[in-house]
């Protein structure tokens, strides 16, 4: 154990940007799991002892109801702590390993859940519709990245700004006020359909928007939760052929 520990510390400030996304559901659906769990190397992300740890993770956030990373690392995962679990699989594996993120979501209404090649994951909560138009709005999530459900979800400061930068792109153009303010509105609207998930044309039916499927539906998205594997993490460009040939020249 203090080795696999000495070897966790060694690695901990090497960047882990690859990994899996997992989500779980309890027995009686009522409560939704999604994790973000990282790796070096893709290499390693596709190994059977990382998918089982990933997989032991949102199964023990889960049941745990730890609030945040720290409690969910002390968790009991049935052999030890999770801590304990990954310090071990460093060990095995050779690489940073890190769990970076994870929600717990408590739900009423249809729930839609989609993984994307382990690398994107999305749980949706609707109130009215069903269980598959939930899970068409998570697949449209996942490939679209929405920001906002809806307009009136975007920040006000947000608006400010983007307003700022139209209308001094419309000025630009040598227009006169009231037509430059029926551009920026213009702009402005499109803007708002492209950021929020309701004014988006939906993946499956380009000519409607997942508003209108939505109402088709009498339905309304209460939220949605997506996370991307790596999103926000500065990764290192490696040249990894440079490297294994400078490693092969060091052993010579």
């Amino acid at each position: 154990r203090k080795s696999g520990q000495a070897k966790a510390d060694k690695k901990a400030g090497r960047v882990a940007a690859e990994g899996k996304v997992v989500i779980e559901t309890s027995g009686d659906g009522a409560r939704q799991v999604i994790v973000e769990v990282n790796s070096e190397t893709d290499f390693v992300a596709k190994d059977e002892n990382f998918a089982a740890f990933a997989k032991q993770v949102a199964v023990t956030a889960l049941a745990a109801g730890a609030v945040d990373l720290p409690a969910l690392m002390a968790s009991d995962s049935g052999a030890g702590t999770l801590e304990e679990a990954r310090t071990d699989l460093i060990a095995k594996v050779g690489e940073n390993i890190g769990v970076r993120r994870f929600e717990v979501l408590t739900t009423q209404g249809p729930v839609g859940q989609y993984v994307h090649s382990g690398r994107i994951g999305v749980v949706v909560e609707l109130a009215g519709g069903d269980q598959d138009l939930a899970r068409d709005i998570a697949m449209h999530v996942a490939a679209s990245n929405p920001d906002f459900i809806a307009s009136d979800d975007v920040p006000g400061d947000l608006l400010d700004k983007e307003r700022e930068i139209l209308t001094a792109q419309a000025k630009q153009e040598g227009k006169p006020d009231n037509i430059v303010e029926k551009m920026v509105e213009g702009r402005l609207r499109k803007y708002l359909a492209e950021i929020t998930l309701v004014g988006q044309p939906f993946v499956k039916d380009p000519d409607l928007t997942v508003g209108q499927l939505l109402k088709n539906s009498s339905a309304n998205v209460v939220r949605f939760v997506r996370y991307e594997v790596g999103e926000g993490i500065e990764k290192k460009a490696d040249n990894f052929v440079e490297e294994v040939m400078a490693q092969v020249s060091q052993s010579r």
